[in-house]
């Protein structure tokens, strides 16, 4: 990928005690797509994953869903992975508020399934990474308008 295209780029993540969705997005066109979920051992990320990740999409911009109010331990662990991102790939990390993304997520799956479109049953990792793409494209949508 050349150094034009990765600064389009950003990967999105939905952050969970037992799986992280990953999705990517590309500012240029504004669009997002899932990637794949990252396991988590004792609620803490498989870095080397998430590291493999970062090398082969090279984005300049990283996402991370965040809740609005609630489970502050929950917040607390979020704000830790943000944290570590930072430190980690010294990249820019924007929180975006993940209002309802596993809940869309959901609900998309499940229509998908009824339609016929998905053959297969809708797993949780499947949730995870269509709202870590509903992350990136509520970023997406952000910059856009304010553009």
């Amino acid at each position: 990928m050349n150094a034009d295209a990765s600064a389009e780029i950003i990967v999105a993540f939905d952050f969970g005690e037992r799986r992280i969705g990953v999705a990517t997005g590309n500012r240029l066109i504004g669009t997002a797509s899932p990637l794949g979920v990252v396991a988590c051992h004792d609620g803490e990320p498989q870095w080397t994953e998430i590291d493999r990740i970062i090398s082969e999409w090279a984005p300049q911009t990283l996402v991370a869903g965040k809740p609005p109010v609630g489970n502050e331990a929950l917040l607390r662990k979020i704000a830790n992975f943000v944290q570590a991102l930072e430190i980690r790939y010294k990249l820019p990390v924007h929180l975006v508020d993940e209002s309802q993304s596993s809940r869309a997520a959901t609900a998309a799956l499940t229509e998908e399934r009824r339609e016929g479109i998905r053959k297969k049953r809708v797993r949780r990792g499947d949730i995870d990474q269509l709202a870590a793409c509903i992350i990136a494209q509520r970023w997406l949508a952000e910059c856009k308008s304010d553009d």
